[in-house]
């Protein structure tokens, strides 16, 4: 990772140096899931973590996303070392600056398009303006018309646009996207990171996004490349 200087820090969103996450087997030998991990994580871009099943891209992101701590290393969400703050630091940052979408969509079935949207605010203590700030984010994903609709009574694509602008209803300074186009066909897959592209542009976010695929490589502006817990490449 190439040295920088201080008046550069305040260009990244994510920082890491030397993150390393490994586990302790039955037999006593150790695994690791993460080697050496450094990276910068640029401020409203677009960033790819690519490799195959295993190559422990998600592991990083759940490191990212202070979901998980790593074993050794340091990781930085603009000025603040995560490692270093508390529990309830940690909950107040995931819940105020921080979004996920995941692969999964996590959807409440019971709870209409709108209804997901809105828990969400509620969850975050947003109160001001908050049927407002619901369809503009439906609209932004192209579903204000389908607001009232059920989760079962949407396509895949339909409920990952719901869960996108479910995450960035309460308006996070960094979005992370677990693998959200795996159950998507190649047309809706790039329809899906197409509104993440407009949502960088339109919104200032960071959006970091886990793919295996190779084809979305292009569609990001930093793109790295990870291999049995390394990287490998950066472009």
């Amino acid at each position: 990772m190439e040295k920088i200087r201080g008046d550069r820090v305040k260009e990244y969103m994510l920082r890491t140096k030397n993150v390393e996450r490994k586990f302790e087997m039955p037999d006593g030998d150790v695994f690791y899931a993460l080697k050496n991990i450094n990276i910068n994580i640029p401020k409203g871009k677009l960033t790819i973590l690519r490799g195959k099943s295993g190559s422990g891209k998600t592991t990083l992101m759940n490191l990212l996303g202070a979901l998980d701590t790593p074993s050794d290393g340091e990781i930085y969400f603009s000025d603040s070392e995560l490692t270093k703050l508390s529990e309830e630091e940690i909950v107040a940052l995931r819940r105020e600056k921080i979004g996920f979408v995941f692969q999964s969509v996590a959807l409440i079935p019971i709870m209409s398009a709108y209804e997901n949207v809105e828990y969400a605010l509620r969850l975050a203590g947003i109160n001001e303006k908050r049927d407002e700030r619901v369809k503009e984010c439906l609209k932004m994903v192209g579903l204000l018309g389908r607001m009232n609709h059920m989760p079962q009574e949407m396509s895949g694509g339909e409920q990952q646009r719901v869960a996108i602008a479910r995450a960035i209803a309460h308006k996070p300074d960094l979005i992370f996207a677990d693998e959200p186009t795996a159950e998507l066909d190649s047309n809706t897959g790039l329809q899906v990171v197409k509104i993440f592209k407009e949502l960088v542009e339109k919104e200032g976010v960071t959006i970091v996004m886990t793919t295996h695929d190779v084809g979305l490589m292009s569609v990001g502006d930093v793109v790295y490349e990870l291999e049995d817990g390394e990287i490998i490449s950066e472009k």
